[in-house]
């Protein structure tokens, strides 16, 4: 989850966001001693996660209470089923239902695809992993719901994990060469280098690189990936991990994770989850 203070800054940016002076409609119309009970239901199949994103959203609005009522990180069938509950004024109940539904949906989304990947791969020896194609101001609470799906994170940052890719290459004078510098740099880090062909998996191979990434290539060429890793393994010694990485959606993954890759990268964790479906219910408080 992301820091306290950065998920408190967060919310209240989301949250003047959507009230601006205001919420004119609830002025109008609630009378502004009126206290409620809201309800938020998931209506749809998936992995609850952002319970606490919502929960600062309703406190910051003036919200009373927020209870959780069930588990995040859980794959839930049976729908509709009372996730959480909030109580307080109903004008603060309102003020914050769309800014903590929008986090909560969204949040949820990445959790229960992450989810349908770990599945779909569940039979292989795969590991299933983010990336840095995160919507902006969002990557820690993107990650953590990747986390809470089942996938485990992969670089935070350009800060925490060196990757060669080909524009590094382009202005390093080959990959050798930036391996060298890569280590000379941070020697405590393990160096990650991009590979797009048979060729570039050679010659990586040969720099000692710990981990090399398969960009966009086919079955065929990720088995003899595989295949030319696990040779040099047994010529010279434990080897590079290899990620497989582009182009790689539920309809594919698990043929891609039986080709024997340790790692498999999906952007798509994060870019293109669908928001999971929930909604707010508001009632009277008794």
């Amino acid at each position: 989850m992301a820091d306290p203070n950065e998920l408190r800054d967060l919310v209240a940016r989301a949250l003047a966001e959507d009230l601006g002076a205001g919420d004119i409609t609830s002025e109008a119309v609630v009378p502004a001693d009126a206290m409620a009970k809201a309800r938020i239901v998931q209506k749809q199949p998936g992995v609850v996660f952002g319970l606490e994103v919502a929960a600062e959203a309703f406190a910051q609005a003036g919200a009373d209470g927020f209870e959780e009522l069930q588990a995040e990180g859980v794959w839930r069938e049976s729908v509709p089923a009372d996730v959480a509950l909030a109580s307080g004024p109903a004008r603060a109940l309102l003020a914050a239902e769309r800014t903590a539904l929008n986090l909560l949906c969204h949040l949820s989304g990445v959790a229960t695809l992450t989810a349908r990947f770990v599945d779909a791969v569940r039979e292989a020896e795969t590991t299933i992993l983010d990336t840095r194609k995160t919507t902006p101001g969002l990557r820690a609470l993107e990650k953590a719901a990747v986390a809470a799906g089942g996938g485990r994170n992969h670089r935070l940052g350009l800060y925490d994990g060196v990757l060669i890719k080909e524009n590094h290459l382009a202005l390093s004078g080959g990959l050798a060469e930036a391996v060298r510098r890569a280590r000379e740099a941070e020697p405590e880090r393990e160096v990650e280098v991009e590979c797009r062909n048979a060729e570039d998996v050679e010659a990586a191979l040969g720099t000692g690189a710990e981990r090399l990434l398969l960009d966009n290539m086919t079955t065929e060429e990720l088995r003899a990936a595989v295949a030319a890793r696990d040779a040099a393994g047994r010529a010279h010694g434990p080897v590079a991990t290899l990620e497989a990485s582009g182009g790689i959606g539920l309809d594919n993954v698990a043929e891609v994770a039986a080709t024997g890759v340790d790692f498999i990268s999906v952007g798509a964790l994060t870019h293109s989850a669908s928001a999971l479906d929930l909604s707010m219910l508001l009632e009277p408080a008794r």
